[in-house]
């Protein structure tokens, strides 16, 4: 006779293995892309017959930096300022945990529950370090529906995307104010220079302290803060990419569908699978299309 009492999940089990916390590692491409701005322009000025010292003006850098902070603080909350000073770190830090490491992960949740019931994965969900596969894992165990784990799961996308957004605009703004705030810098220093035409030695600081403060604005736009904002968007993109492909996965799992079909779901996103909009856009044209489908001839 059976034993009726039920078996208690082993969490040894095959694919009840958490997987390790992802770790981060340094953006070598931020870096590199600054290094090598810097050295191209310092480089070719250097080329020149001109000097470091030559573009060191702290006037003309307060002028541009102070003026455009001010303009930044003017037009943002500052909440949202500090999200985007929080998200500087990720354009020079990424994750090291790989798609296909994440694939794995959810496949070996989705075999587990094949073989012993989605319920078996109540103590691995718990130990899930990924925040957003952990509340997946955690309202699939629950029994939640499936649409409605995807209202929510969709929902906290939408709203970190759109966060993101805001922080990334910060910088832009900041792309945008600097170059100006570079031109009024030019214009105080022409102001002096029409103040002291009879001293030749104020002439030339004057003209020296204009060209520098454009300088200034121009370099912090366009090597600074436009494409800070612009990487963090890229990364967040990335984020929001690993998601899409975690829910697709417990999506999966609460369907009973087989770990292999899962996995050949999720595979298209380790080729480069379509952006959250573009998938949503393609969903909902679909469904017209289906609707106005014609009706069969008739003899």
């Amino acid at each position: 006779m059976a034993d009726p009492t039920p078996k208690t999940p082993d969490p040894k089990a095959k694919g009840a293995k958490p997987a390790k916390a992802g770790g981060s590692k340094p953006d070598l491409a931020t870096l590199a892309g600054m290094v090598l701005a810097a050295s191209g322009i310092l480089g070719g000025m250097m080329l020149e017959g001109g000097s470091i010292k030559e573009i060191l003006q702290p006037t003309a850098a307060m002028i541009v930096l102070g003026g455009t902070v001010g303009a930044v603080l003017i037009t943002t909350p500052i909440g949202v300022i500090m999200r985007a000073l929080r998200l500087v770190m990720t354009a020079f830090v990424e994750k090291s945990q790989t798609l296909e490491a994440i694939i794995e992960e959810v496949i070996g949740y989705a075999s587990k529950a094949r073989k012993s019931g989605i319920v078996s994965l109540e103590q691995d969900a718990n130990r899930v370090q990924d925040p957003f596969l952990r509340k997946a894992l955690n309202l699939a165990v629950d029994g939640t529906d499936l649409q409605e784990i995807r209202k929510m799961m969709e929902l906290e996308m939408t709203v970190e995307e759109q966060q993101v957004e805001g922080a990334a605009k910060v910088f832009e703004a900041a792309g945008g104010y600097s170059p100006t705030m570079g031109i009024i810098g030019a214009v105080l220093g022409l102001i002096q220079v029409m103040k002291n035409l009879a001293n030749i030695d104020e002439v030339g600081r004057g003209i020296a302290t204009a060209f520098v403060a454009t300088i200034y604005g121009l370099v912090a736009a366009n090597l600074v803060f436009l494409p800070l904002g612009t990487k963090i968007k890229a990364r967040a993109q990335g984020g929001l990419q690993i998601k899409e492909l975690i829910l697709e996965g417990v999506s999966g799992i609460v369907e009973g569908l087989n770990p292999k079909l899962i996995r050949l779901k999720l595979e298209a996103y380790g080729q480069g699978g379509p952006a959250p909009k573009k998938a949503k856009a393609a969903k909902g044209a679909a469904k017209p299309a289906a609707d106005a489908e014609p009706a069969p001839a008739k003899g």
